[in-house]
């Protein structure tokens, strides 16, 4: 137990943007189908292309990814994408909601939204984990998570296409974990088995 993990976790959210592509792929292809948390996708994607990520993701996924409908409630071991061009939230009662309020980080959907308000619903019972990206987006959430005491995994900068964004966490505030993205499906499989009481 590299990672010193408990079963107190239900929920994990993973924010990138430029270069992160490759490393959810690989992620979403190596959790098994029953990996029982809820995971929230924050990327940067093209606001003006509807189609085709998503696909791309569930193409490459173990999991059905979704993107979710303004207050969907969130199902045990979903996989849910920030929609183009709307943040994602969530919120008390377990659901999830979308906004077009202004950008934030230049960024819509914000990774620091998605990160602040999963903070708020699950405070010590969160996982955030962040990859490459070329802006500090995520830098802000990441604190927050840390603050209200969840777990924080950031992608090692030299294992980063571009590392503005997981250096940007790093300046902002004490990370547990700095992972490749290799080192991060291991630190994923091994939650998976900590939840599940194997």
């Amino acid at each position: 137990m590299r990672y010193h993990l408990t079963n107190k976790y239900k929920a994990v959210v993973i924010g990138g943007s430029a270069g992160s592509f490759q490393g959810i792929t690989q992620i979403l292809s190596s959790i098994p189908k029953d990996f029982p948390l809820p995971m929230f996708l924050c990327l940067h994607r093209l606001k003006h292309v509807r189609n085709g990520f998503v696909e791309a993701l569930s193409i490459k996924s173990n999991k059905p990814v979704v993107e979710p409908f303004d207050k969907e409630s969130i199902k045990k071991g979903g996989v849910y994408l920030a929609p183009a061009n709307y943040h994602l939230c969530l919120e008390l009662g377990n659901t999830c909601s979308l906004s077009t309020e202004e950008l934030v980080n230049n960024s819509r959907p914000a990774i620091d939204l998605t990160f602040e308000s999963a903070s708020y619903l699950y405070r010590e019972k969160l996982v955030g984990i962040l990859l490459s990206g070329a802006n500090k987006d995520g830098a802000y959430g990441m604190m927050k998570i840390k603050e209200r005491n969840g777990l924080t995994v950031v992608q090692d900068p030299n294992d980063s296409m571009i590392n503005a964004m997981p250096n940007a966490a790093l300046a902002a505030t004490k990370i547990d974990h700095i992972l490749t993205v290799n080192e991060i499906v291991s630190f994923l499989l091994e939650l998976d088995k900590v939840c599940k009481g194997l």
